[in-house]
């Protein structure tokens, strides 16, 4: 079991114990809607430590859109695209704090004091960096992209976030914005540590491929959206790829593509993707689709549902994120306040 694993668990036991004492800081680029994959992967997850009773930022991090396209398309339809998803999954304004980037400018002042705190290695070394570097679809690496992940960090600390849930993959970023807290706090702090420095919260996002057989991902146009309606859900879900054998079986490593789409069913049905591979046994992957689109169709309905409620009222989403802009406004003019207090101090 990993260090990091184990401190999750820990971390897990202390949420359940005093969640009031914990803040989450968490978000998305608004790229597009937000899909099946997203859902089980991320928002579920957002959604639980919500019922918890846990401290949530929720960041829709529209510069970071900048970094690797020339121009976003729509970004104020995408940002509102972003919030109907969480809203309509349950997330509670009231409980959380929704919030831009655009809207919050203490957030990205804090990117200068940071950017002297991180070496230019440092930043090249980034895992994410290094992989957006080999995939540019420019013939270069903005400036903004390299200094990614320290916007990052500003993102998180600006909140005074001690906890932020990421997969394995996305460990690296967060130990930068841990040295950046501690890099800070040592040359600033006078003996006491102005900034926190968050602790990952690792979560078992399910493994859930496309319709394609591949990683499910917006812009492949191989997921179900969580606004798509009952009749896309099912032409989506009955083009997806299977396998020849009759026989439906749960083999993640063997059979990827039958056992994604067993797992779909099984989530959304609160069960084991073992008991819904029993219950259709040979009946084929026609049959394994069926069960799919209804599973799907049936766990959606009152998402579908809740999410036209919001949508039919435009004016009442421009109030949650403004309100929510304010919040996270206070919040990060407090902390650059008091950076600015610490570095002045500094002698």
């Amino acid at each position: 079991m990993s260090a990091a694993r184990a401190r999750s668990a820990v971390l897990e036991r202390e949420i359940r114990e005093n969640p009031g004492r914990f803040r989450v800081l968490t978000g998305d680029r608004p790229t597009g809607r937000l899909h099946l994959g997203h859902y089980f992967g991320t928002l579920h997850n957002r959604l639980r430590l919500q019922r918890l009773g846990v401290e949530m930022f929720v960041l829709i991090a529209e510069y970071q859109v900048l970094t690797d396209r020339d121009a976003a398309d729509d970004p104020a339809g995408h940002v509102e695209e972003l919030m109907l998803d969480h809203l309509a999954v349950g997330m509670d304004p009231a409980r959380t704090t929704i919030f831009t980037h655009s809207a919050v400018p203490a957030l990205n002042q804090l990117l200068l004091p940071f950017l002297s705190l991180v070496s230019v290695a440092e930043l090249g070394r980034n895992p994410t960096v290094k992989d957006e570097i080999a995939h540019a679809r420019q013939s270069s690496v903005s400036g903004l992209m390299f200094t990614y992940p320290a916007h990052q960090a500003a993102d998180i600390l600006s909140c005074k976030a001690d906890l932020v849930p990421v997969g394995q993959d996305q460990l690296p970023h967060l130990e930068l914005t841990r040295t950046i807290a501690r890099r800070f706090n040592d040359r600033y702090g006078a003996g006491s540590p102005v900034l926190p420095r968050p602790d990952a919260l690792l979560s078992d996002a399910p493994l859930l491929l496309g319709t394609d057989g591949t990683k499910m991902s917006k812009s492949r146009g191989n997921a179900v959206a969580l606004a798509a309606g009952p009749d896309e859900t099912a032409r989506l879900i009955k083009a997806a790829r299977t396998d020849a054998e009759r026989h439906i079986a749960y083999d993640p490593a063997g059979r990827p593509e039958v056992s994604s789409l067993l797992l779909l069913a099984a989530l959304c049905q609160g069960r084991t993707p073992q008991e819904v591979a029993a219950e259709i046994g040979s009946a084929g992957a026609a049959a394994l689709k069926r069960v799919v689109v209804e599973a799907v169709n049936e766990h959606l309905a009152p998402i579908r549902a809740r999410r036209r409620e919001y949508a039919r009222d435009r004016g009442l989403l421009r109030r949650i994120l403004r309100e929510g802009n304010e919040r996270a406004t206070a919040v990060a003019d407090d902390t650059l306040a008091e950076v600015r207090v610490a570095m002045k101090n500094h002698h």
